[in-house]
């Protein structure tokens, strides 16, 4: 009874299984439920142990009395114990549930008895600050279930995916996924009008920031179908296109990919520009990259995939320095410290204390870096090898 999964209890008392409906309300009531085991258990091994003794002086006289203890500890240990309750949380759901129907009659046969040696066991534990109901706390922590979905559920492992996605937003913050300000790609207002038309044109984005010189300056936030209904008017000019533009929507830096979505959600967006303390723009993210935080990339090829990453044939890759440590690790399925710094420029950086003025070559957990180029001190390009550990065999 005690080694039953609950969840799957509650699973069949729910589809309307008689035995589990019986198990979860005996289980409802642990000290009940023992103490008509016990007082069974305990009647059947004292009444045994009584008739062995009497049995073993008829026949081997006084001598039996010492004989009869041993004798019965040996039989009720072998198969009235260790067997039976080894077959038994072995297979819990095939002897609890049948089990149900017969303690259920006997807790309705014995309740005086049961009721009056629960109240006293409960009063004495009580003396102890000891309460029977913390025993009904079923309830799993974020991290319990994200084990229960990650090693005891049989399901698909893209859906195992998703799911454990789900349960790691909250410990993923817009600026581990938002696009680096460096590499927003938007409007500039300072731009002649015939460039801004033809980015319109060719663009591959449905919403896109329009700022005056960098992002730092943003005017707002342009949908494609006001981009749309601006070309196809005749007002062609910078003002008629900040008529269509959106005022911005700015999040903090460390909020929660959980508390974002629902903001997202509560105010309609689908596009934000993430702040720093300060107010500094520091990048952007949109919901499209909160539900790939959930279901993956829409490609199988990460590495492939990624503009940052350039894989070697001697099986090192080239890596931008501005590329994120969150976005190397998905693409490589390596383990690169990702708590501190968000870049691999800034990986580097902290992990040598300087700048570096030279190429050099520096292991972190393992993995070895090698700084290829440099340029107004920052890192443009680090040539990365895998850890050996997982090259090596064995």
């Amino acid at each position: 009874m005690m080694a039953l999964n609950r969840y799957r209890l509650r699973h069949l008392a729910k589809k309307g299984h008689r035995g589990a409906t019986k198990a979860s309300a005996l289980l409802e009531r642990p000290d009940r439920l023992l103490g008509v085991i016990l007082i069974g258990n305990n009647f059947v091994n004292f009444s045994a142990a009584s008739i062995a003794t009497l049995l073993a002086i008829q026949i081997l006289g006084e001598s039996g009395v010492a004989w009869a203890p041993v004798i019965c500890t040996f039989l009720f240990l072998i198969f009235a114990e260790v067997a039976p309750k080894t077959i038994a949380a072995a297979f819990p759901e095939r002897v609890a549930l049948p089990s149900s129907h017969v303690l259920k009659f006997l807790l309705w046969l014995l309740y005086p008895l049961v009721w009056s040696v629960s109240i006293l066991s409960n009063g004495l534990l009580r003396l102890f600050g000891i309460s029977n109901q913390g025993n009904n706390q079923d309830h799993l922590s974020r991290d319990e279930l994200r084990t229960v979905v990650f090693e005891g559920a049989k399901i698909a492992s893209q859906s195992q995916n998703m799911m454990l996605g789900v349960l790691d937003l909250d410990r993923v913050s817009v600026d581990d996924i938002m696009v680096p300000k460096n590499e927003i790609i938007g409007i500039d207002l300072d731009d002649d009008i015939e460039a801004i038309i033809q980015q319109l044109r060719t663009s591959q984005y449905t919403r896109l920031p329009v700022f005056h010189e960098s992002v730092d300056n943003i005017a707002g936030i342009l949908h494609v179908r006001s981009a749309i209904r601006f070309l196809s008017g005749e007002n062609l000019t910078k003002a008629g296109l900040l008529q269509e533009v959106d005022d911005a929507y700015f999040v903090p830096e460390n909020t929660s990919l959980q508390t974002q979505i629902r903001h997202f959600q509560k105010r309609k967006e689908r596009i934000g520009l993430v702040v720093d303390e300060y107010g500094d723009i520091q990048g952007i993210v949109t919901l499209e990259d909160i539900l790939e935080e959930i279901v993956g990339e829409f490609t199988t090829d990460l590495a492939a995939a990624s503009s940052d990453i350039h894989p070697q044939s001697d099986g090192s890759f080239y890596v931008d320095g501005g590329a994120t440590i969150r976005v190397i690790n998905r693409a490589l399925n390596w383990k690169l410290p990702s708590e501190g710094p968000k870049t691999l420029n800034g990986l580097i950086t902290e992990t040598l204390e300087t700048i570096p003025e030279a190429p050099v070559c520096i292991a972190i957990q393992g993995y070895r870096i090698e700084i290829i180029r440099l340029k107004d001190n920052m890192i443009v390009t680090a040539k990365l090898f895998p850890d050996d550990s997982q090259t090596e065999p064995g």
